[in-house]
């Protein structure tokens, strides 16, 4: 293996062994706490613009699948681990994770101190940051690190977004395969319902636990027209997560504002954000903001606490909603808002990850709740 060296804006500077692919990446730096779900991780197009470091030390070790992804190709710019497991151990393997990475472009580094690099992106906040395997010139690559530019003001949704509408009718994943649509519906005993869902960076298992709970699934692009998705009729309208700047994304506020009143909205992650902008909102960036399976979440209409998957940058302020929505959903750890219910609407949205994938389920039954809006309505 060859040297490697990940070079942050501030300074700093580790110094690894390369895997995956060889070359350079810059972008965003930031580290993901979940224990599993590498693979989940790095075709989520929110990381969209970002390196990512894990925290889990050994990655690698069930190397990847055709099943596990969540887009269309992954979506990190680099890869960061403690120890790079090459050989894999897992029935479901098909292919290693170094060669996934190299036949994607994706450089990666292993054999550095990630305790050491979370605590000073803790401490310090996320950082741009240059990976490479190409140049070792430690100081040249700090210079350019301080040349990365911010996620504040990017509009990454609409790079990441499908480029055409199109169906969507796999349901959820088991061991004797996807559930279709079909057999959904036939089991529910009720006509499906209709969901328009808009593409920040959807990921597949959203899609798959909409079709789990009974709906038909019509995806369109970042910028569709309110006016060409109500013009489909739809019983529901769903606002996916996706990366970048929610306050850059353009036209989605304007959407969005378009829609509500309409017909229900259920919006997550980037969604829940741009949910916010259309009530009048603003968002602000987090200082290292939330990435992995273990965040904690009350449920204030309940007084329950969710353990939930998330993966954001930013955050919506509260005090600039005003009385236009209620705060349903907060943070245990920074009390950041996590969910808002729209007032005298069919319309809630929530900052974390219900479909999971990698991560705990305990939020799952909010795709219930939106079945449940969309038929009440």
């Amino acid at each position: 293996m060859s040297d490697a060296i990940l070079a942050l804006a501030d300074g700093t500077v580790f110094r690894g062994r390369a895997f995956g692919a060889n070359g350079e990446a810059t972008g965003e730096l930031v580290f993901n706490t979940s224990m599993t779900g590498y693979q989940e991780i790095l075709t989520d197009p929110s990381y969209e613009g970002q390196m990512v470091a894990m925290t889990y030390p050994e990655i690698g070790n069930v190397g990847v699948n055709k099943h596990d992804v969540e887009s269309r190709r992954p979506f990190v710019r680099g890869f960061i681990v403690r120890e790079y497991r090459e050989v894999p151990s897992s029935w479901r393997a098909e292919e290693r994770l170094g060669d996934y990475l190299a036949r994607h472009a994706i450089p990666g580094i292993e054999c550095i101190d990630t305790r050491a690099l979370v605590r000073h992106l803790r401490d310090r906040g996320s950082q741009q940051a240059v990976l490479s395997s190409v140049d070792l010139d430690a100081e040249r690559l700090v210079r350019r690190a301080k040349d990365v530019p911010s996620m504040e003001g990017q509009d990454l949704a609409n790079v990441v977004t499908c480029a055409e509408a199109y169906g969507w009718t796999q349901g959820p994943w088991t061991l004797e395969g996807y559930v279709s649509s079909e057999d959904v519906v036939a089991r529910r005993g009720k006509r499906p319902l209709k969901v328009v869902a808009y593409d920040y960076g959807i990921k597949y298992n959203i899609l798959r636990n909409l079709v789990g709970v009974g709906c038909v699934v019509r995806v369109v692009p970042a910028s569709t027209p309110a006016r060409d998705v109500l013009a489909l009729e739809p019983d529901g309208v769903f606002l996916s997560n996706g990366p970048g700047d929610p306050d850059a994304v353009v036209g989605a506020r304007e959407n969005v504002a378009a829609l509500l009143g309409h017909v229900p909205v259920f919006g997550i992650c980037l969604g829940h954000q741009i949910l916010g902008l259309a009530l009048g909102g603003t968002t602000y960036k987090l200082k290292f903001g939330h990435h992995g399976g273990n965040q904690p979440v009350q449920d204030l209409t309940t007084g329950k606490v969710e353990i939930t998957s998330q993966n954001h940058g930013f955050a919506v302020d509260a005090r600039s909603l005003g009385d236009r929505a209620e705060v349903t959903h907060l943070n245990l750890n920074d009390r950041t808002v996590e969910g808002l219910a729209v007032k005298g609407q069919p319309t809630f949205s929530v900052q974390y990850h219900p479909e999971a994938s990698p991560g705990p389920h305990d939020a799952r039954y909010l795709f219930q709740r939106f079945v449940d809006l969309m038929e009440r309505s």
